[in-house]
């Protein structure tokens, strides 16, 4: 028998706001540094505490809606989600039910569309550990009270490889929003799977569900899918039933474990949380939020295909982060205003080519070494721009543009100009010049020469390497070669 696959995803992510969800301690960094030192009565549920919902925590989770094509709803509330762990202070959790702030959106990826049922708000937990060496558990609250965002998706994933790709993008509109850093190391953004397998022929959601919780990569997410479709199928084959039932997914062995037994919605006993009351939002408050959100993803691609006439490929790497982006922009407005102002010579759409160039790869390697985001580099637009335009013009040749680059890098004098003049690596390019090189070259090469006459054409690759040797590879290679190849065929 063949088997179908439905699979829906539940994404939270901690938001970054100043401080916790219902009090008035910090948020962000330092919660991970000594345990219980973030917390207040509030946040640890003392007796007579009243909790305050954080506005910047609630217009967060308007503003990711807004970004999903949601309908934000004028009237929401909070809930209380009745369950004991040690690490929930209150015994409950405040969250929401039926009245969440945001409901049906929707998300496109390769052409696909998969539908969002709601975000809502809610507080995180604390964290439990335990000591390899001991029988107990400690508690740290310091995240207890951290505003978490929960996404949950429509049924519409039937592949591990969608639904990895859909908590990507999510991650990359939570970081261009600027509401969370969603850091799965960190765990900051944690993924979850509810999937079932169904009969051909049948309705596709008669399956028994499993739920997969707390995948911590994207990767995980994926490979857990794949093994829990071939452990169900299996199941199934055998003529027995699947559990529901919550599972984990065990990275060293590549395989998911059961955890306990699934609870429905009638377990947790919902009921409206008595001590916040109901919120009621206008119109304009909506309005003033959607004016608030930055150019998207998507958005953000296409349009860079259309002004820089990039390939796909880099420009989707350009566009992954936000501030890389507006970085690249920045550069892309200096350079278009030096070749409009005929500052620089080369064409805008080689210009725009050679910025990106350089910067998906010495740029990001130096990035990566120093192991820094876009936001820490040390050369403003303007000089990048300014370094662009004196490799573009052919003033520096590509060993030495690297040498300039690294030299901006370290900080101090960034000026390019500065540099190559200090450093004596302007690109030779008088013809006078290359032609007493060129001829010196050949004169003391003279069989090398007879190798490219005869077809070689190595020969000619060994003589511009001499060339090279001879300037201290100052040579303008373009105007080299040309006058190799002249001298070589006149002298026939």
């Amino acid at each position: 028998m063949k088997y179908g696959v439905t699979i829906g995803m539940e994404v939270h992510a901690e938001l970054k706001t100043d401080s916790k969800m219902f009090c008035a301690c910090k948020n962000g960094l330092g919660l991970e540094a000594e345990p219980n030192t973030h917390i207040c009565p509030v946040c640890t549920a003392q007796p007579g505490t009243l909790p305050v919902p954080n506005r910047q925590a609630i217009e967060s989770v308007q503003r990711v809606g807004l970004a999903l094509e949601c309908t934000l709803r004028l009237h929401s509330k909070f809930d209380r989600k009745n369950y004991f762990y040690p690490d929930i202070p209150k015994g409950y959790q405040i969250s929401q039910y039926d009245e969440p702030f945001c409901e049906k959106g929707k998300m496109k990826i390769d052409g696909k569309t998969f539908g969002i049922t709601r975000i809502h708000l809610e507080e995180d937990t604390g964290k439990s550990m335990h000591p390899s060496d001991a029988d107990y558990t400690l508690v740290d609250f310091n995240r207890a009270g951290v505003p978490l965002m929960e996404l949950v998706t429509e049924p519409d994933f039937s592949t591990g490889r969608d639904a990895s790709l859909f908590c990507q993008k999510l991650r990359q509109i939570l970081r261009y929003l600027d509401v969370s850093d969603a850091d799965m190391e960190k765990g900051q953004m944690r993924c979850e799977v509810n999937i079932s397998l169904y009969s051909e022929g049948t309705d596709r959601l008669s399956g028994t569900k499993v739920e997969i919780k707390n995948l911590n990569s994207f990767r995980s997410v994926e490979r857990a899918i794949e093994y829990e479709i071939t452990r169900q199928t299996e199941v199934l084959e055998k003529g027995e039933k699947v559990i529901q039932e919550t599972r984990g997914w065990d990275e060293g062995k590549n395989e998911t474990v059961s955890q306990r037994k699934k609870e429905s919605a009638h377990d947790y006993r919902y009921f409206p949380e008595p001590d916040i009351p109901p919120f009621t939002f206008i119109e304009d408050d909506i309005a003033k939020l959607r004016l608030s959100l930055p150019e998207l993803p998507d958005v953000k691609c296409d349009r860079f295909v259309q002004e820089y006439a990039l390939p796909e490929a880099d420009i989707i790497i350009l566009t992954e982060e936000r501030l890389l982006a507006e970085y690249f922009e920045a550069v892309m407005s200096e350079l278009g205003n030096k070749v409009q102002a005929k500052e620089i010579a080369t064409p805008f759409e080689r210009v725009a080519k050679l910025a990106a160039n350089y910067m998906l790869t010495e740029l990001r390697k130096y990035l990566a070494d120093k192991n820094q985001s876009i936001a820490h580099v040390p050369i403003t637009a303007e000089n990048y721009a300014e370094f662009i335009g004196i490799v573009a013009d052919g003033k520096i040749n590509s060993s030495a543009a690297q040498i300039v680059l690294a030299e901006m890098y370290k900080g101090g004098d960034n000026d390019p100009s500065h540099i190559v003049e200090r450093l004596n690596l302007a690109q030779v390019s008088d013809t006078k010049i290359l032609e007493q090189v060129v001829d010196r070259v050949l004169a003391m090469n003279t069989q090398s020469v007879v190798d490219y006459k005869a077809g070689k054409q190595n020969a000619l690759q060994y003589l511009m390497g001499q060339v090279m040797k001879e300037t201290k590879g100052k040579a303008n290679p373009p105007m080299v070669m040309e006058l190799l190849r002249e001298k070589m065929k006149n002298g026939s």
